[in-house]
C-alpha cells in the first residue's frame, strides 16, 4: 500500500514538473539568456532551474507571483554561472523569423536582419540595462515585479529602463 502511495507522488511531481516547465521554460530560457548571451549556457541553466524549482516548490511563500520568484532563481543560478570560472561568453544570435509568408524575399530578409540588428543592439548593453529592458519587453513584468526581482528599488529601475532604450535608439540611429 505504501509503495502505490509513494508512486502516486512521483506521477504526481513529474506532472507538475513537466507542467510548470511547458508554462514557463521559454521564459526562463531567454532570461537565461538576456544574462548570460549564450544559448548552450542558458539551456543548461533552464534545465537547473526547474530542478531547484522542483524540489523548493513547498518553499515558494507566495510573497511574489510565481513567475517573478522563478525570474529570481534563474536570475541567481545564471549569476552564478557568470561568476564561474568555466564559463567562456559566446554571442550567438538566433534568427527571427517573420510570420507572414506574402511578403517578398528581399522584405523578409530585411525584417530579419532589422530584427537581428536590433536584438544584438540590445544585447551589446551592460548587463544592468540589457536584463531591465528584457525583463520590461519579453516578460512583460511591472516595475514594482522588477525591482522585487533584482532587489533594487522602483526609482532604480525605471532609470535603467529609460537609459537602455535610449541608448537603443543612440546605437540604432546611428546604424542606419
Amino acid at each position: 500500500m505504501e509503495s502505490e502511495y509513494l508512486k502516486y507522488i512521483q506521477e504526481v511531481d513529474s506532472t507538475e514538473l513537466y507542467n510548470l516547465m511547458t508554462q514557463y521554460g521559454d521564459d526562463v530560457w531567454r532570461y537565461a539568456y538576456a544574462i548570460t548571451k549564450n544559448h548552450e549556457q542558458s539551456k543548461d541553466i533552464a534545465q537547473e532551474v526547474f530542478i531547484k524549482v522542483h524540489l523548493k516548490l513547498s518553499t515558494f511563500r507566495g510573497q511574489s507571483s510565481f513567475k517573478t520568484w522563478l525570474f529570481s532563481i534563474t536570475r541567481n543560478i545564471a549569476l552564478n554561472e557568470l561568476r564561474s570560472s568555466y564559463f567562456r561568453r559566446m554571442l550567438l544570435f538566433e534568427n527571427v523569423r517573420s510570420t507572414q509568408t506574402t511578403q517578398s524575399a528581399e522584405v523578409t530578409y530585411m525584417g530579419n536582419q532589422a530584427a537581428a540588428d536590433l536584438r544584438e543592439i540590445i544585447m551589446s548593453l551592460s548587463r544592468k540595462l540589457r536584463e531591465v529592458l528584457i525583463l520590461n519587453l519579453e516578460h512583460d513584468l511591472t516595475i514594482q515585479e522588477m525591482a522585487g526581482l533584482l532587489e533594487i528599488s522602483e526609482g532604480t529601475v525605471k532609470s535603467r529602463l529609460n537609459r537602455a532604450r535610449k541608448e537603443v535608439q543612440k546605437r540604432w540611429e546611428a546604424a542606419r
